[in-house]
């Protein structure tokens, strides 16, 4: 995911440069190029060369994840933040100091945070679908210990709410940050997935050996983000040598690509963006249909009113799609872009510690006025 490019031209078939969208913009430039892709299976590409912020151990392998431990003390309650798994690494959420997720909850007072370090698919993965990624989610929170904090970041955010209504005792609270849900409403998400023909994402997986490839997709990407993009992103100025170091590490993240199992691709391109079956409510998950009413827990909703990829409307729609009651529902939006949510500089000195406050909070003098 990166920032979004002001200067390109809108339209229906505008290809935002913001590779959160390649999965679904890829398509436009596979009709472009007309699939002079050779298929491959590349071996899972090694851990980045970026070190994290937040110092962490691997509690759990899994295969979709790595299972990170960002714990500080054992005692309280545990967060997990769900990270999106949408070509880039789970790094988008412990960038850099005053650019982290995990740090910012920390900071908060959360001691106990842990966070989904998806792995880049390799060939035996490609019939991964959407319900392996629960049943690993639903393995680490187990291994966590239940009831957990849910923190769910863009698509990291439908996935966070479909195990909250699959697996209803196990969230206590539930975070979900610039989160696409109910695609209905307008959105470059929305468009880019549904403008192509659907034969032409199977094509795009199967030119990729199974999977969708990074890689490739970067290669083909010609809009990367400008200085002033990153800048926006990270809400600093990059002119000093901090935000020299800012810039190498935005673009060093940036290209370390993570490849995609096929199947899951084509369950969130068709289930969820062109069918819209999360918010329509006939999703089956884990072998149950999926009922977002029975999502009770207390909510948190993070929209950013810059936020092209998931608009304010969409992200804090959510709220009138489950069973949580309205007292229960605390919403912001902040003078952010999408990626400014995650890693803005900004975005972690307002939005973030109110968060953290937030999962602090004892609302059960809340709960009894609303029951």
């Amino acid at each position: 995911m990166a920032a979004k490019t002001g200067k390109q031209p809108g339209g229906p078939d505008h290809v935002p440069g913001d590779p959160l969208l390649w999965p679904f913009a890829a398509a436009r430039l596979a009709m472009d190029a007309w699939f002079g892709w050779m298929e491959r299976g590349p071996d899972e590409p090694a851990d980045s060369s970026l070190p994290w912020t937040t110092p962490n151990t691997v509690a759990l392998e899994l295969a979709t994840m790595h299972l990170r431990d960002c714990t500080k003390d054992r005692s309280g309650q545990p967060a997990l933040v769900c990270a999106p798994y949408a070509l880039h690494r789970a790094l988008i959420a412990d960038f850099a100091p005053g650019h982290s997720v995990v740090q910012s909850l920390q900071n908060g007072g959360i001691d106990r945070v842990y966070l989904t370090d998806w792995r880049s698919a390799t060939p035996d993965m490609r019939y991964l679908s959407i319900d392996s990624y629960l049943a690993d989610l639903n393995v680490a929170i187990d291994e966590i210990g239940v009831p957990v904090d849910l923190v769910g970041l863009c698509q990291g955010g439908w996935l966070s709410l479909l195990y909250a209504a699959r697996f209803p005792a196990k969230v206590r609270r539930l975070v979900l940050v610039g989160a696409p849900v109910d695609l209905s409403i307008d959105s470059s998400l929305s468009r880019l997935a549904r403008n192509a023909p659907e034969m032409v994402y199977d094509q795009l997986v199967a030119r990729g050996g199974g999977n969708v490839s990074g890689e490739e997709m970067l290669r083909f990407w010609s809009r990367t983000p400008s200085r002033e993009d990153i800048a926006a992103a990270l809400q600093v100025g990059l002119s000093d040598e901090e935000g020299g170091a800012l810039l190498a590490r935005f673009d060093q993240w940036n290209v370390e690509t993570l490849d995609l199992p096929g199947t899951y691709y084509l369950e969130i391109v068709n289930r969820i963006f062109r069918e819209n079956q999360i918010a329509g409510g006939n999703f089956v998950a884990l072998g149950r249909a999926i009922d977002l009413k029975d999502v009770k827990a207390p909510i948190f909703l993070l929209a950013g009113l810059d936020d092209e990829v998931v608009p304010v409307t969409q992200a804090l729609a959510t709220a009138g799609l489950v069973g949580t009651p309205p007292a229960f529902i605390a919403a912001a939006s902040e003078p952010s872009n999408h990626l400014g949510l995650f890693m803005g500089a900004r975005t972690h000195a307002h939005a973030w510690p109110r968060i953290a406050q937030w999962l602090r909070d004892d609302l059960t003098g809340v709960l009894a006025r609303s029951a």
